[in-house]
Parts: structure tokens; sequence; C-alpha cells
């Protein structure tokens, strides 16, 4: 979730950023608000009640009589819209409903091939959807969208990304039309795994590197409390880094050599079901190494090890306080973990090793959906989106 740093600006704190701070939980009274942002009471009480008129804040007595708050309480009003989360993934796509509080109200999942191309793909997602929304949910504000490769944020296509077969380029937002006209906004599955981590390990550690094991690999990185994404948004494409020991090992971008090749999940599923195991999807993978499978187990550790190599560079030049392990693989933790820890310690500076922390994702694997859930709440309730609600509002219809 976005962070107000503050001070707001005195004497010049609109509605919007009064918002966020009750959204943020730094405020939660006009007295405090007053205070934080230097504001007359005669001010805060216009911005205050331009709020509640607009649903987005429940004010005062309205509190007091559902719950016995002091009659001077703010409290974001959770049930004034919702938003869409759209985790688009390599094998399937999981998709749910938010409130404006970021609880989720309904969810589901859909199984494809994104390689099938978005024609084939995000019909699928509509119509589940088209199914969690009734007739009484609350209005639809935004839609927080994550695909597998680098995107471009401002026109919301993928972008070049060679295991997305006919995405790039191709607006994402039509397919969804007929669910919501609600604004899209799109973001890289790994810094949407980083993103999910403002809910939870950021309030800890500002510099974090966010893993995301699963059918592919992706890292987001979080620099004081910040996602990097890089010049093009590609910053953490970790898993085509060539590295010697897939030498001449064909990838599925196309190219060979890959630490994909050797570490991602679905190689590791082509190497069980060359061996005649009955898999199909890495998750298969970790349920074996769960029950015991001794196979299983050592695929996992041995793909965290190989992961854990390229990290130890990440580490020495980023010097994180802590590695958060999500995606499918994570779920087998202690195993996955085991690996990455053995790497990471060998190959590591002592310095930025010596406090280095490894942390389960905080979500496990709902985190794609809190993520895109928060990247959609934090812009469709930004101070700037809500000072232009407010104004629209305002302003005389015809």
């Amino acid at each position: 979730m976005t962070e107000v740093r503050q001070p707001v600006g005195r004497d010049t704190a609109t509605a919007g950023e009064l918002f966020a701070l009750v959204r943020a939980g730094r405020a939660s009274t006009r007295a405090d608000l007053v205070r934080l942002t230097g504001l007359s009471r005669t001010a805060v009480v216009a911005r205050v009640s331009a709020l509640g008129e607009a649903g987005l804040l429940r004010v005062g007595a309205d509190l007091a009589s559902t719950g016995g708050r002091p009659p001077g309480s703010l409290e974001l009003a959770a049930d004034a819209g919702t938003v869409l989360a759209v985790a688009v993934g390599r094998s399937r796509s999981q998709v749910a409903v938010f409130d404006l509080g970021g609880t989720e109200l309904a969810a589901s999942a859909v199984d494809h091939e994104v390689g099938a191309g978005p024609d084939l793909v995000m019909p699928g997602v509509a119509d589940q959807l088209a199914r969690l929304i009734g007739t009484d949910t609350p209005p639809v504000l935004g839609i927080g969208l994550s695909l597998p490769g680098a995107v471009d944020t401002e026109r919301g296509v993928s972008v070049d990304t060679p295991v997305m077969a006919g995405w790039d380029g191709i607006a994402l937002a039509p397919y969804l039309a007929s669910v919501t006209d609600a604004p899209l906004f799109l973001a890289n599955d790994a810094d949407i795994l980083a993103r999910s981590e403002y809910l939870g390990h950021v309030a800890q550690a500002r510099d974090l590197l966010v893993l995301k094991a699963s059918t592919g690999l992706g890292l987001g990185v979080v620099a004081d409390g910040r996602i990097v994404t890089g010049a093009l948004g590609a910053a953490g494409e970790i898993g085509h880094t060539k590295v010697p020991e897939a030498a001449g090992r064909p990838c599925r971008c196309g190219d060979v050599g890959c630490l994909e090749t050797i570490a991602a999940g679905w190689a590791l599923v082509a190497r069980l079901r060359e061996e005649g195991r009955e898999v199909e999807h890495v998750r298969d993978l970790v349920a074996h190494a769960l029950a015991g499978d001794p196979e299983a187990k050592q695929l996992l550790r041995e793909s965290g090890r190989m992961v854990g190599e390229l990290l130890a560079v990440a580490i020495n030049l980023l010097n994180p306080r802590a590695v958060v392990l999500g995606g499918d693989m994570a779920a087998a933790y202690d195993v996955y973990a085991a690996g990455v820890r053995e790497a990471v310690y060998a190959r590591s500076s002592a310095l930025a090793t010596r406090e280095l922390q490894f942390l389960p994702a905080t979500y496990g694997d709902r985190a794609g959906l809190v993520g895109c859930a928060a990247l959609a709440l934090d812009e469709v309730l930004s101070p700037v989106a809500v000072d232009a609600r407010l104004r629209n509002a305002a302003r005389p219809s015809g």
C-alpha cells in the first residue's frame, strides 16, 4: 500500500491527502488531521464532510451508532466500492473481488496455457470475474492485473516477453470491457509479489529481494521501501540469465542456456515426466515433496541452490535486509529455502549476509491477488484520484 510520508503541506492539504492519512491509519479523528496537516479545524471539517458525502469516509455519529466509537472518529468506508484483482500466470489465472479496505470478497481461478495468447486466455478471465460480481456488489473502481515478464504500465500491455507469445503490444482492457469500464492498472508478476509485501514484511524491512519461484522465475526488488522496475520494466528477470550449468539447453523463451532450463518449475516437471512420473504442474511436484517424496524434495532443493547462486550476486550488489521466497515452489518452504540459503551463504560476502533474513511470502499463494488489489487500490484511492472524484461529484450534470 502506498505510504504517506509527510508532513502534508501546511495550509494546502487537499481532501484526497486527508483521506490518505485516514486510509494509512495515521489519522482517526478530525483532531488528528488538524495536527498532521496544520489546516484549520474549519478547513478539515469541510474536507472531511466532502469525503463523507462522497461515501468514502464514515464520519462521527455514523460510527458512534454502529460500534460505540467516539463522535469525532473517522473510518474508511470499505463498502463504498470494489476493485478487481487478476493475477495471470503461465498456467493459471487467479481472480478476485476486494473491497476498498483490501478485504477479499470472492475469488476463483482458471487454468490455461499463457502461450495460447490473450484471445484464448482473457475471455476465460473475464467470465470468471463476471461470475464473482453479484447484483449487490458495490461499484468496481479499478482493476489490478499482473503478467509474467516485462510490461508497459502506461499502455497497459505486455512488452517483448518471449514466453508470452502473442501478447506483445496487445491492449488488455478491451477484454474486460464486458465486465466493467473501470480503469486497468498493469504490473509485472514479481513486482506484484513485492507489492503484496507492503502489507507484510516491508513494515520491518524496507530493503527486500522478493523471489517468485513457480512455473517461471522472477525477482521483485524493494529498495528503501520502493519497488524498482528498471528503465524498461524488466528489472528482476533472473530466469533468463545465462548460467554455465544450462549451456546448450533450449529455453521456452527461444534462447539457450537460461537459468530457467534447469531451475524453473516447468523444467523440473519436464524432467519428472521424462522419467514416467505423473505430474502436470509444479504444484504437483510440490505436493509430492510435502508428502515426503525424496526425488521431489531433492529437485526443489537443487532448484533453490541454483537460484541462490544467482541471488548471491544480487545480495552483494543491493545488500537487502531480507530475501522473501514466494511462488508455488516456496510452498515447500523448508526444502526450497534450504537450497537457497546453502548457495547464498557460500557465495555472498560475510557482511551482506551477516543480518540477512530468509522469509516466506506473507500471503502465500494469495500474494498475487493481494498485490494486484493493492495496485488498484493505490491508484483509485490516491490523493489525486480522490480529489478528481470529488470535483466530478461537485460538477453540475449536463
